[in-house]
């Protein structure tokens, strides 16, 4: 039996990456690529990344599909996608590496560093008013699970203020958890950092919009609200966050995904003052433990035992 790997690029270097990975991790298997020839009728597994939609389907004996990603959305997006079980990744690598990202975001934010950086360019030499400490900074979370837990205790452990929503009650030891839609703005309510780790399901796309925004804190010690987005680019409301940003409704975003990719060249967000843009790469995991982590999970089924990483169809994620 095969396992395949389909990609939306297979000229992509990580491709080679990955297969030679896969390859050493299970010797006994043969890989092809999504675009080459192969029986079709040998194929037990699937590893996709944004494939092309209908090339998963007519497997007949595929088992399983997993993605390279810790996201899901792309494949809900195949009309043509198989009734088989999903896996994503929720590796240590993946989670740690979304952790830096918001940690770092929540500080450049706390010290106005953007600020700076345009004095900086300006040749400007200008101190300012003396930023609040952590302690004094409320951060929220959207999205409670594993990448969202994590921030909120690395963030807990340089002192701010964290809690956190999900969609369904959740109990985090040691971390307020707001959930449900009236949790939401509860939590909104008592938000100077807005960070955002949902999963994109038809219930939360474009839940960033200016609405929401006009829910957050006003009486921060931040000059206003701000917006993280590391999560997924179909949350968010590009046009509502240039119009929050230019009333005044948030003071701040840092953005690493768009709806879409690469951002287009035209758009207002790349030079806006307040914006810290990033080309999504929060927690681009390295494709050799990516690949490793698939790997096992593969073995760990063939196996007969629980996998990490099973998605809930039904939840989309």
């Amino acid at each position: 039996m095969s396992i395949l790997i389909a990609v939306s690029d297979n000229e992509n270097p990580l491709v080679k990456d990955v297969l030679e990975t896969f390859k050493a991790e299970l010797p006994e298997r043969e890989f092809v690529l999504s675009g080459d020839l192969f029986d079709r009728r040998a194929v037990s597994y699937a590893v996709s990344w944004k494939h092309k939609p209908g090339a998963l389907a007519n497997l007949p004996m595929l088992e399983a599909i997993f993605s390279l990603g810790a996201g899901v959305d792309f494949l809900f997006k195949d009309e043509r996608l198989p009734d088989v079980a999903l896996y994503r990744v929720a590796q240590d690598d993946l989670t740690f590496r979304m952790s830096e990202y918001v940690v770092l975001q929540c500080l450049m934010h706390l010290r106005d560093q953007r600020r700076f950086d345009l004095q900086q360019q300006k040749h400007e030499w200008i101190v300012g008013s003396t930023p609040p400490t952590a302690s004094e900074v409320r951060v929220g979370i959207m999205g409670m699970g594993v990448l969202g837990t994590d921030a909120a205790y690395k963030l807990k452990t340089l002192g701010f203020d964290v809690a956190g929503w999900s969609r369904a009650p959740k109990s985090v030891p040691d971390i307020p958890v707001f959930a449900g839609e009236d949790g939401l703005e509860a939590l909104l309510k008592r938000t100077d950092i807005l960070v955002s780790l949902l999963p994109l399901t038809d219930q939360t796309r474009g839940i960033l919009n200016l609405p929401l925004f006009e829910k957050l804190a006003r009486d921060g010690k931040l000059a206003g609200p701000v917006l993280i987005n590391p999560g997924r680019g179909g949350l968010q409301v590009e046009e509502d966050i240039l119009k929050a940003l230019d009333d005044g409704i948030l003071a701040g975003a840092s953005l690493d995904v768009f709806d879409v990719e690469p951002l287009p060249e035209n758009s207002a967000l790349w030079a806006h003052p307040k914006v810290i843009l990033t080309p999504h790469i929060a927690a681009a995991s390295e494709a050799v433990k990516t690949a490793k982590y698939i790997a096992n999970q593969i073995k760990l089924l063939e196996a007969g035992k629980d996998v990490p990483g099973k998605v809930d169809r039904s939840l989309g994620y």
